[in-house]
């Protein structure tokens, strides 16, 4: 079956050999000193290398299992589920410069490793890769499609980097409109699982109207997936989670339970636009925001968005198979504790 953990395991191991032939391939051999930042940001080498440091590797399974479920082959899909991994890491590579990342996964990040001016090289190296890949879809598919796919990961990565700059940008702000939040997650998060199921469509040649459920399905899927990670954030274990239910609160950021507390203007908000707030205030804040209602309100938006995701899916009407394994990796990611 599609959602058997041997059926990812074998997507997982397509898309690294996918992502290792287009670093290969792609980067002279003059320049062949940025392939170790690469390679180890990637996770397949370095010290800790392996499983743990790649990461889950869920954006590009859902470019594949969406193909599955709109009727194409999964494995004519492996170009565009590498660049959307590429793009991802991109991404991960200069946020990590931006928040001043110390360790991603268990490890050094590559700033701090190999320092910042290499670490932004890198990651525009990682963004450049990604239309490589991508490009290799002309071994089995038309120009046009081609350009279509293209144009699709561009406006995703407009989206995906207005996103940041809004999460950037709230930083420096006490209060949020809470109509506010939702560009922001809808840039730096679902976009680009939107962008995941749509590609795998478009590779199975589905029509407009399947594509465009599918990019609801991966839309509202990102979405509810960022609004878990907002719960997990104050309300998580920390040592499943990884990170300390401190830190979001600590720096400020705009997640939906602090956004709809300062709504309130209760007790929360009080202490909130006082001013940053020190780690030992953490435990406190934390319960006001459960007494003032947004743990509640957090997790009722998460399971509204999630049954959309699921309604959009259905109308998919994709192949069987392929949509069992989509629901059981949304489950994964939805019922995740980490």
């Amino acid at each position: 079956m599609m959602h058997s953990e041997v059926k990812v395991n074998e997507i997982r191991a397509a898309v690294d050999a996918e992502m290792k032939q287009v670093v290969d391939d792609c980067i002279p051999g003059e320049y062949g000193g940025m392939r170790p930042l690469l390679a180890y940001h990637l996770g397949w080498e370095g010290e800790g290398a392996g499983v743990e440091a790649q990461g889950k590797r869920v954006r590009p399974t859902l470019v594949c299992l969406c193909a599955a479920a709109a009727g194409g082959n999964w494995k004519l899909a492996l170009p565009a589920a590498a660049a959307v991994e590429l793009i991802h890491n991109f991404s991960l590579v200069h946020d990590d410069i931006q928040d001043q990342s110390p360790l991603r996964r268990g490890r050094q990040t590559v700033w701090v490793k190999w320092g910042t001016p290499q670490a932004i090289n890198a990651g525009d190296l990682l963004f450049t890769l990604a239309f490589s890949a991508l490009g290799r879809l002309r071994a089995q598919f038309s120009s046009e499609m081609v350009l279509e796919a293209q144009q699709v990961l561009q406006t995703t990565c407009i989206y995906l980097t207005g996103g940041q700059y809004l999460d950037l940008a709230y930083e420096s702000q006490r209060t949020l409109p809470a109509e506010a939040y939702w560009p922001m997650i809808g840039g730096k998060t679902a976009a680009l699982l939107a962008c995941c199921a749509e590609l795998g469509a478009l590779t199975a040649l589905a029509g407009a109207e399947q594509r465009r459920k599918f990019h609801e399905f991966g839309q509202k899927l990102g979405m509810a997936f960022q609004v878990q990670d907002d719960w997990l954030g104050i309300w998580g274990d920390a040592a499943r989670t990884g990170k300390s239910t401190a830190s979001d609160l600590v720096s400020g950021k705009k997640t939906l339970p602090v956004v709809f507390a300062l709504q309130k203007r209760a007790a929360f908000a009080e202490r909130w636009l006082r001013g940053p707030l020190e780690p030992q205030e953490v435990a406190q804040m934390a319960r006001l925001l459960e007494e003032e209602g947004a743990r509640h309100f957090t997790e009722e938006t998460a399971d509204r968005l999630t049954q959309e995701a699921m309604h959009a899916l259905e109308q998919t009407g994709g192949d069987v198979d392929g949509t069992r394994a989509l629901l059981h990796l949304a489950e994964t990611l939805l019922r995740r504790e980490n």
